[in-house]
């Protein structure tokens, strides 16, 4: 049997002896998308991803891989295993943080014309994100590799190291644990831009009639500071948010830059000062096309370096 590693060098008008290591970083460049949206969706961290892509990566060069018949197998089992471990030790990590904690955002490329594209960005929401909180680790895993994902139960039992029954039984559990999907509802574009352009124009003015009307009655507040900067340590909920908006962020985000971007598979705002990131808010929405939840992230360990990568 001629394996992939062997197709790939005729296939590329390799020697049997040359550019070994340009064919490793070849396709492991293109594999790196995919690799880096399952790890970012298991961490909900864009810096641990890259630590579990990078590590795979390392693993990667340092394999005879001519006898690995499925590269691409290989691969999302290592970053998904490595990506797991990271979980359990951010987990512990966890218990220490002050404040909420949110998913670190990250910018999203979006395609509303392809209808998996759409299915991969609604399952990066800030919101959809938290709720993937109250798996396991490996549940976790699981449940994006085959709802997410769409491998088989075969592959995703091959890439957790378990049985097929054992596997069917881990993303039944998961299913169960966090309902239904309406966390990964958006409205369309045009009502997103309307909706933020209200929320801006009501900060900005400290008018807030127009925004009350596009707040859910049972909206809320998070706010992640990490215990570095200045933020709402409780999750406040419905009059308490526009009582905070009217009372504190009127007077201190009217004069920063607003900048609307893709975020986490829908848009949201970034606010600079003097070019610098200040905060990232993004929302969620039900069905009504009304504001369920705001998600401000101030914690300056989670805007460092955030232009720097888009998820698909």
């Amino acid at each position: 049997m001629i394996s992939w590693y062997r197709s790939e060098r005729v296939h590329s008008g390799l020697g049997p002896e040359s550019g070994t290591e340009a064919m490793y970083v070849r396709y492991f460049e293109q594999e790196r998308p995919r690799l880096l949206g399952i790890a970012y969706r298991i961490l909900g961290s864009r810096a641990e991803a890259e630590d579990a892509v990078q590590d795979t990566f390392l693993r990667w060069q340092a394999l005879d891989i001519d006898g690995i018949e499925s590269p691409g197998a290989w691969l999302t089992t290592a970053c998904t295993r490595r990506a797991i471990d990271l979980l359990r030790a951010s987990y512990r990590s966890r218990v220490d943080y002050v404040g909420n904690w949110l998913p670190e955002p990250v910018h999203t490329l979006t395609d509303n014309s392809v209808e998996t594209q759409m299915e991969l960005s609604s399952s990066l929401s800030t919101a959809f994100l938290l709720m993937l909180e109250r798996l396991t680790p490996t549940e976790r895993a699981a449940y994006l590799l085959y709802e997410i994902f769409e491998m088989s139960y075969v592959d995703v039992a091959a890439s957790l190291e378990m049985n097929e029954p054992a596997c069917r039984k881990l993303v039944s559990r998961a299913k169960s644990r966090i309902g239904e999907n309406q966390v990964r509802y958006r409205p369309a574009a045009a009502r997103q831009e309307a909706l933020l352009s209200a929320f801006e124009n009501a900060i900005r003015t400290g008018d807030l009639g127009s925004l009350a009307a596009t707040l859910a009655s049972d909206v809320r507040l998070t706010a992640d500071g990490g215990g570095k900067v200045a933020a709402v340590m409780e999750i406040l909920e419905g009059d308490a948010v526009l009582r905070f908006l009217t009372s504190y962020l009127v007077g201190w985000w009217s004069d920063y830059q607003w900048e609307v971007a893709e975020l986490n598979g829908s848009k949201g705002l970034i606010l600079r000062e003097k070019g610098s990131i200040i905060a990232i808010v993004s929302f969620a929405f039900d069905n009504a096309d009304r504001i369920t939840d705001i998600f401000i992230v101030r914690n300056p360990d989670k805007l460092a370096g955030f232009d720097a990568v888009k998820l698909h």
